[in-house]
Parts: structure tokens; sequence; C-alpha cells
């Protein structure tokens, strides 16, 4: 693929959900492309030392998962996946996170789960209006890449290296033995939105400026003009993994109630 900003097989998405009891306390992730838990592991056990109870489901196809890798796997594949991970498990009053391909996935999950969501958190990620896909979002040499991918047949979008997304040189070669395939056409599904996410009550979105992007520039600025919360880290794409400590004490800030 162009080397642009288009999305890797491996480590960008996260979703993370935290509810709150007499307190609160409760982490649901959600991985994206090629990756899955493990990429938040380091976050996850900050949280859980903090009382919080941290889910990490696999999006189908992907890891662990790898082996129900299929042509038919879409957008609504992995919206689907998050949407009854939270059901079955009877999540309320949830803090969702979502890296990078994982702000299309939990815009969708937010469509049908809204009340059940008390505040997303964007880590680098696209953030899409309606009737938008990823490659819509993509630089023009991203999208030709994606379309002649299309054109040919295949199915699937290779995982980029760490390297190009700057991840600390330390875990780029165990990052990169674990990134799988994407499906092809979670990239050229395209949302039907009803600001279902612009209705929750807390929004945050997160750019790491040590990765260059112009799509995550884009969205920064958008919800920046929208009036969301917006952090600028100095680190690679892969926060969780450069950032762990940073990123979770954003996450805790979340959960504590507003000053009035």
């Amino acid at each position: 693929m162009a080397q642009a900003d288009a999305p890797r097989a491996g480590i960008k998405t996260a979703q993370n959900i935290c509810r709150r009891e007499e307190t609160w306390r409760r982490s649901f992730w959600f991985t994206e492309p090629g990756t899955a838990a493990w990429c938040w592991r380091r976050v996850a056990r900050l949280l859980t030392r903090s009382g919080h109870e941290v889910f990490a489901p696999t999006l189908t196809g992907l890891a662990e998962r790898s082996h129900l890798l299929s042509p038919a796997i879409d957008l609504d594949t992995h919206i689907l996946d998050v949407v009854n991970e939270m059901k079955w498990q009877e999540l309320n009053d949830v803090v969702l996170v979502g890296h990078s391909y994982g702000g299309m996935v939990i815009s969708g999950v937010a469509e049908k789960m809204e009340r059940a969501i008390s505040s997303v958190v964007l880590v680098d990620s696209f953030l899409p209006e309606t009737g938008q896909a990823v490659i819509d979002l993509q630089p023009q040499p991203v999208q030709d890449t994606l379309r002649a991918a299309e054109a040919s047949g295949a199915t699937t979008v290779p995982p980029r290296t760490a390297a190009f997304f700057h991840v600390n040189e330390k875990d780029r070669a165990w990052v990169d033995a674990r990134c799988t395939p994407q499906p092809l056409k979670c990239f050229l599904q395209r949302l039907t939105l009803t600001r279902a996410r612009e209705r929750i009550a807390r929004k945050v979105y997160i750019r790491a400026t040590g990765y260059p992007s112009e799509p995550f520039d884009r969205a920064m600025a958008s919800a920046r003009a929208k009036g969301w919360q917006v952090h600028e880290l100095a680190c690679g794409h892969d926060v969780m993994l450069d950032q762990p400590e940073l990123l979770a004490e954003i996450l805790r800030e979340t959960l504590r109630p507003r000053s009035a």
C-alpha cells in the first residue's frame, strides 16, 4: 500500500468501556486491525490495579481469531462484535475507547448502544461523519491503493510495520510478529450516523503527535471544533504501547465527576 495513513492491520483500535457503580469501575476495550487485546495489556493492567474491570475483545478475523478470517467480514461485523460484548456482559455507563480504525467502529457502536455509553475516547483515530468510510478519509495515494486492491480481487490489507507508525524501537519486533491482515471491506463500508456519538455526554480526542498523519490531524481539528476535550501526546501512533501510564491516567480522568 502507499506509504501514507492507511490503517495498519495490526495495532490500532481500541474500545474501552468504564462503568460507574457506586463509584466508577468498568473498562472495556475493542482492538482493531490485526492486533487484539495483547496490545492493550499494559494499560489494562494499570486500570485493573485501580479497581476497574477491563474488557478487550478481539475483532472477528484478527489475531487469535484470525482462523475466522473471511471475505465477508466488514465494518458491520466489527461493530456487532463490540455491541454483543456490551449486551452479554450487561455493561452500562461505560467509557468506549477507539484507536485508529476503532473510531469507525465505536461511531457505529454508539448508534446501537448510545444509552449504555457515558464517554467516548478516540485515540489517534478516524472521526467519521455519516456516509464516510475509511477510504474516504485517506490521502489520495492510499485511496488509489485500496481501490486497486479491490479491483484485483484482494480481500485483505497487509499490516504496516511498527516502524511506519513510529512505535518505540524496543517494541517493534514484538508488534510486527503479532499483526495480522485486515479484511478489506472494513475500509470500504460507509457508516450511516444519526449523531448518537455527539449526544454522548463526555468526548475526548487524543492525538499522537509523534506520528505524522493528515487524517488524524483533521480528526483532531474536527473534535476541537465540536467542543471535545483534546490531548496531544508526544509519542508514536500506538499510544497504548508508547505512553501506557499517561493514557491510563487520561482514561481514569474521564470517569471522575466534572467540577461544577
